[in-house]
């Protein structure tokens, strides 16, 4: 029996081994929602193995081939692949999976609704977070296994596709387009998107390729859109936070309305409801581009410990709205606790359970904490801390045990009641005076 990886996600991911790479080559038919692929995994063996199990919903499996050998057994279920290998695979040893798959590509269900592979009006959008990857590739899925990734998508030509990875250059044959894309950072699984549409690319001014904004090709990208802001936004948070952590940053924006963005690995998915120029828009937008450091870079191994992707994610919004003029992070913070206040909290923040990991008392209360610790320990050690981090567990998955002892460090008071106040209570305690 495979111990799950986490306990949010009962049935996802295999503790048993790692993968190392992804090689991703999907060829897709946008008319007929026809997916086929070939998926190659780099693994290695984190215990003896006679078999492994990989994470992939509702697609068939033609072929598998591991180390080049045809396994003993392919048992395919619902949402999972278990190979019975020919061989033993003896601890530490590495070895190729390839899989040869095909089949309507349709999101997972789960907790927070289907996630995943979806088709859009004209096109498709993969918002995997947090367990839609094996809808569309065989994956360990689980957070705590970040990988490289290579990635090529063939379609219609009429379609421009885009998916984790810098772009590396486009090739097109009989009225089809193979885009090619390389991840070298490691990445986990639920942070690996696509999106697929009638598409244009538009660099912004000063920035080369290093930051794009992927639109529509029936619309223009308007000057008071919040998009157009991206450029002060990445200057903002690296001074915060450190050096944008990856090559590229590309955000998406898809032809249709979206209830809510999306992150993922170097990119963000928008609908064009987020392209009116308000301020409900800019904060989301900076808050995507925010996961960039807290939930991509560094990754919660654990999603109970969720805030410290949200609660750092919604902070970026309020030093941002501090940054263009209008309310400062003491009123924000003020004024959420007051909301938070008169709100009944069904968990402590440490643990806010898999039904209320995306709620918005976690995202405010997170950044309520962050605020307050600031507060406590000043602008330079707060910056300092948040900078350290990012340097510190970038590529890896941390836990709030990892920040906490982090934290301690830049404060000569136990900070322990703080946190504990935030983390483990459900009372909201008082925020620090001002001035």
């Amino acid at each position: 029996m495979v111990r799950a990886a986490d306990p949010y996600l009962p049935g996802h991911g295999d503790t048993s081994y790692e993968v190392i790479h992804y090689d991703l080559d999907l060829d897709y038919k946008v008319a007929t929602n026809r997916l086929s692929g070939r998926a190659t995994l780099t693994v290695r063996a984190l215990a003896p193995l006679n078999s492994l199990r990989l994470d992939l919903s509702r697609l068939s499996v033609e072929r598998v081939l591991v180390g080049g050998v045809t396994p003993r057994k392919v048992t395919l279920k619902e949402r999972a692949v278990v190979v019975k290998l020919a061989a033993r695979l003896p601890e530490g040893a590495i070895t190729t999976v390839e899989v040869s798959y095909r089949g309507k590509p349709q999101p997972v269900p789960g907790a927070h609704g289907p996630a995943g592979w979806e088709e859009l009006t004209d096109g498709v959008l993969v918002a995997s977070q947090p367990y839609g990857a094996p809808s569309f590739f065989p994956c360990n899925d689980r957070a705590d296994n970040k990988a490289t990734y290579t990635i090529t998508v063939t379609t219609e030509s009429d379609y421009r596709v885009v998916a984790t990875g810098r772009p590396q250059g486009s090739t097109t044959r009989a009225g089809r387009t193979r885009w090619s894309f390389d991840e070298p950072a490691p990445t986990s699984s639920y942070l690996v998107s696509v999106a697929i549409g009638r598409l244009d690319e538009d660099p912004l001014p000063g920035t080369g390729d290093r930051i794009t904004v992927v639109r529509p090709r029936r619309l223009r990208l308007q000057r008071d859109t919040a998009f157009r802001q991206l450029p002060e936004m990445l200057d903002a948070l690296e001074n915060w936070f450190g050096p944008y952590p990856f090559q590229c940053f590309r955000a998406v924006v898809v032809d249709d309305p979206l209830e809510i963005p999306m992150e993922a690995q170097d990119m963000a998915v928008f609908g064009t409801n987020h392209l009116v120029p308000e301020w409900e828009n800019e904060r989301l937008v900076v808050h995507e581009l925010a996961h960039q450091w807290f939930g991509n870079a560094v990754t919660a191994g654990r999603l109970r410990d969720i805030w410290l992707h949200e609660g750092f994610a919604c902070y970026a919004e309020w030093l941002w709205s501090e940054r263009r003029g209008l309310a400062t992070a003491d009123q924000l913070a003020a004024q959420h606790r007051t909301i938070l206040t008169g709100q009944e909290q069904p968990a402590p923040l440490s643990d806010p359970g898999m039904a209320h990991m995306f709620d918005d008392w976690v995202y405010k209360r997170g950044a309520l904490m962050l605020h307050t610790l600031r507060r406590a320990i000043g602008d330079d050690s707060f910056f300092g801390l948040a900078r350290e981090w990012i340097a510190r567990y970038s590529g890896c998955t941390a836990s709030t045990a990892d920040f906490l002892a982090l934290a301690a460090g830049y404060s000569r008071d136990d900070l322990k009641p703080l946190f504990s106040s935030f983390l483990d209570a459900r009372k909201l305690p008082k925020l620090p005076r001002v001035g």
